[in-house]
């Protein structure tokens, strides 16, 4: 019945799905992981990362989405770790991790935590791992156009536009516990994407922000629990 059903469609019809069948399969992102370890790692049931996004740059910050994205891949799963809230720690632990005075190198954790207040309040979070997070999503290669048209009979859109994301996001983790950074993850995802324009424009997006967080997520996962 498929069958029959697929010889009734006109054939410049069919033409244009097994097209947009094809680019969607093109459309695919490939990521690369880079890992190096500093220090040995390990986490108990009862302590907890912190995840942050770096925002002192003035050319772009590391997205909100981005970095919720990773802490809840990292504590979804049987092996799922304790994450404590970007917003909830910063704001405790006022103003020491705001964009202008967060600490911007292992060594500065040392000077931090002779501050009153920031190991007590550490503590009661149980923060073993601060993380900070450092990237953005770029889109380049632009091509092609696409052109819409309203007249008496209708309207409709047609052209072809494609472009290549790429996220490159990098990861150093740091170690409360020895007030010392043990590693650094960085992934890259790269994608093309296309929106063909046939009455109606449908994208096809590579998803290559979605595919960086899963995959630094989870390396981060088990870089902390060690082992």
């Amino acid at each position: 019945m498929i069958r029959a059903g697929w010889h009734l469609i006109n054939p410049g019809v069919r033409f244009c799905l097994v097209a947009l069948a094809a680019l969607f399969l093109a459309s695919c992102t490939t990521t690369t992981i880079d890992q190096y370890r500093q220090g040995d790692t390990g986490i108990e049931g009862h302590e907890s990362v912190v995840i942050l996004g770096r925002r002192q740059g003035a050319a772009y910050e590391t997205r909100e989405e981005f970095v919720e994205c990773v802490g809840d891949r990292m504590g979804n799963g049987r092996d799922g770790v304790n994450i404590v809230p970007e917003q909830l720690f910063v704001d405790a632990l006022f103003p020491w991790f705001e964009p202008r005075t967060a600490p911007m190198r292992s060594d500065d954790l040392e000077q931090l935590m002779a501050q009153p207040l920031v190991p007590e309040k550490i503590s009661e979070f149980g923060i073993r791992y601060i993380v900070w997070l450092d990237g953005e999503t770029q889109r380049t290669n632009e091509m092609g156009s696409i052109s819409c048209a309203v007249g008496p009979g209708g309207g409709g859109c047609f052209g072809f536009g494609s472009w290549e994301d790429d996220s490159s996001f990098e990861a150093r983790i740091w170690d409360v516990s020895s007030r010392t950074a043990v590693g650094t993850i960085s992934a890259d995802a790269s994608g093309q994407s296309y929106m063909p324009a046939v009455f109606v424009p449908i994208p096809l997006i590579a998803r290559v922000e979605a595919k960086a967080c899963n995959t630094l997520a989870d390396q981060l996962k088990q870089f902390v629990i060690g082992g």
